[in-house]
């Protein structure tokens, strides 16, 4: 990585924590609530959530919530009661084995064939999310995103899975800051040191499936996105032009999972499109 990158994508890790933990209790409380509730993985972007979350709210006013599937690593919900136990924080620890399997089984009778990895991954991220607002009726608590900013660019994640949520404190950060403000608010350093994985099938790790690193996307997607480097210009600098063909795919075909969507325009002020207001409009 070189110099410029690396200093861009360094954090001021105490500015930085100022500025989310103010978001997180202004944005909260502009919506009218007191508490959160999110998913906590026993990874390393729901561990910083978490703790951001304390921070900014107190412990009384978070909540967590375990959702293994039976084929989940056992690290996973160590990771994730390691978490819950330094903070002090309420949580639930609910399976979505019965409910994703009692579809599929249903499912995979009426469509004559197995589900693949893909939509199974997709079944238990929209259970989870699912799980979620359910519950975030029943405590009046709003719902906190966990998804970073790499994951975002790439489409890497379920649209109305993992990618929704009402507030997203760290979807501005790359997985690489992501893991320099953890390092410094007192992540586990189990959760620190782990390949990153979603933990939707047996040895599933993110930098496999995706093919490249988050290191290699992070120094990438920096100088593409902030810095508004051309494809042509880096490729001049070096880097791999299989990469940078990947990621620029990827960067535009996913774009509509980081949309609301598309409302046809018949009227004079559609909404989202015309009709657009700040999040404390009338307050």
């Amino acid at each position: 990585m070189n110099n410029r990158v690396r200093d861009g994508l360094r954090l001021n890790s105490t500015l930085t924590t100022d500025v989310l933990v103010a978001f997180l209790r202004e944005e909260v409380q502009k919506a009218g609530f007191r508490k959160v509730i999110f998913g906590l993985s026993g990874g390393i972007d729901s561990a910083l959530v978490a703790y951001l979350a304390v921070r900014a709210l107190g412990a009384e006013n978070v909540i967590a919530v375990l959702m293994p599937y039976q084929s989940s690593s056992a690290s996973s919900l160590s990771d994730a009661h390691k978490v819950v136990e330094d903070l002090g924080i309420a949580y639930h620890t609910v399976s979505i084995t019965p409910a994703v399997d009692a579809y599929f089984s249903q499912m995979d009778e009426l469509l004559g064939a197995p589900a693949s990895l893909l939509r199974r991954g997709n079944r238990m991220a929209r259970e989870r999310m699912s799980t979620l607002f359910d519950l975030s009726a029943y405590y009046g608590a709003l719902v906190l995103g966990t998804s970073n900013k790499t994951e975002l660019l790439l489409g890497y994640g379920t649209q109305f899975g993992d990618l929704a949520s009402a507030l997203n404190p760290i979807g501005d950060l790359y997985k690489s800051q992501v893991r320099q403000l953890s390092a410094a608010l007192g992540v586990p350093e189990s959760i620190l040191a782990k390949p990153p994985s979603a933990d939707l099938w047996e040895n599933q790790t993110d930098e496999t499936e995706l093919g490249f690193t988050y290191e290699q996307a992070d120094e990438v997607l920096y100088q593409l996105v902030d810095l508004r480097f051309s494809a042509p210009r880096l490729l001049n600098d070096g880097y791999s032009p299989e990469l940078l063909a990947v990621l620029t795919r990827r960067i535009a075909t996913n774009h509509y999972k980081r949309k609301p969507p598309i409302i046809a325009k018949v009227s004079a002020r559609t909404i989202g499109i015309d009709f657009r207001y700040l999040r404390d409009w009338g307050n």
